[in-house]
């Protein structure tokens, strides 16, 4: 949220509040079992007790490196069969929003704490993308993200894969569900592909704020936030990573949307409620003012919810005014966050 509030021209004051607020979510450090080395750095990939040791291995690695963060980046994301690049989707996708904001700001300390969480999240995902075989034609292929998910809003073969919203359902869906995920992954024909991501950028904002029912009292998708701000990731990183990771990376964000999508129930997606709002001339500096001086500046997936959808539009241009009717829907109708029914408080505070 530091990040996001600094971007949107933040006083020095309001970041101090943005810190000091924060700082109180915190874990503290906790050692790690033991440390990780040049030699071992892999075997110890998806235990989260070796975080401090990984970051801890990072920073010296940076060091090293004459404070040359990119290479280190370069050095670890893309090494190796099965690189880190290509499971940065777990953990909600925390890794790839870091790994964003690293770029974004230009930030080695950023950096190095991505690293760190690609590492610690490690897991079963990344098989997707590193072995070729998952990725098999479909009878029935689109060019549309959004069309795809409002297709499988309706599919009724997931009607009975999920009873309850939460994070614990995205495990057992590729456990139990593999094959029906793997249709949708494929099923999104990526054939264009700036025309393709600007799709599945307009797709994920739509996920978080025409999922809502106006005047419903319901309140926003904690979780489907983060199909919006890995988005907002993956738009940063496209341009600096090698040609041939982008395409990869773009298929790992519909991965985690589809997901998290079906781990949500499959809420809806009612276009109209974006496309027909009223913004009664509130613009961007109204959004503005709300990421920063609003009674929610203070919640991190807010401001960074804002936040992409404000970079989306500079990204792409918004000539229906999509992106500023999404975002003052949003920031005046936001109070709070729905949580699935399992899901644990501490998962706000990531």
């Amino acid at each position: 949220i530091l990040g996001s509030a600094y971007l949107f021209n933040a006083e020095p004051e309001h970041l101090n509040n943005v810190y000091n607020e924060e700082s109180k979510e915190q874990e503290p450090w906790k050692d790690s079992p033991g440390e990780v080395s040049t030699y071992d750095w892999r075997d110890y990939l998806g235990d989260p007790r070796y975080q401090r040791a990984y970051v801890d291995f990072f920073e010296d690695e940076l060091v090293l490196n004459g404070y040359d963060w990119r290479k280190v980046l370069t050095t670890y994301l893309f090494a190796g069969k099965e690189p880190l690049i290509n499971n940065l989707i777990s953990g909600l996708g925390h890794p790839l929003i870091h790994l964003g904001y690293a770029y974004e700001l230009s930030s080695r300390d950023i950096a190095m704490e991505a690293l760190g969480m690609a590492a610690t999240s490690y897991n079963h995902l990344h098989k997707y993308l590193d072995d070729p075989s998952y990725n098999k034609p479909t009878s029935n292929p689109s060019k549309s993200p959004l069309e795809l998910l409002c297709r499988l809003q309706k599919d009724s073969r997931f009607d009975n894969v999920v009873s309850d919203a939460g994070p614990e359902n995205l495990t057992p869906l590729f456990e139990n569900h593999e094959s029906l995920m793997l249709e949708y992954w494929n099923a999104w024909q990526i054939t264009d592909p700036t025309n393709d991501f600007r799709a599945s950028q307009m797709a994920a904002a739509a996920l978080l704020v025409a999922t809502v029912k106006p005047g419903s009292g319901a309140k926003f998708d904690f979780f489907l936030v983060h199909t919006l701000t890995t988005s907002h990731a993956v738009r940063i990183l496209l341009p600096l990573l090698p040609a041939k990771y982008h395409i990869p990376l773009v298929r790992q964000w519909w991965l985690l949307t589809l997901s998290v999508y079906i781990a949500q129930l499959r809420p809806e997606i009612l276009l109209s409620s974006v496309g027909g709002f009223h913004w009664k001339g509130r613009g961007w500096a109204w959004v503005d003012k709300r990421a920063v001086e609003g009674k929610h500046s203070l919640d991190a997936h807010f401001v960074k919810g804002l936040r992409a959808m404000k970079a989306a539009k500079a990204t792409w241009g918004d000539k229906e005014g999509f992106y500023l009717k999404a975002a003052v829907r949003f920031g005046e109708e936001f109070d709070g966050w729905a949580f699935g029914k399992n899901s644990v408080e501490g998962a706000a505070r990531q």
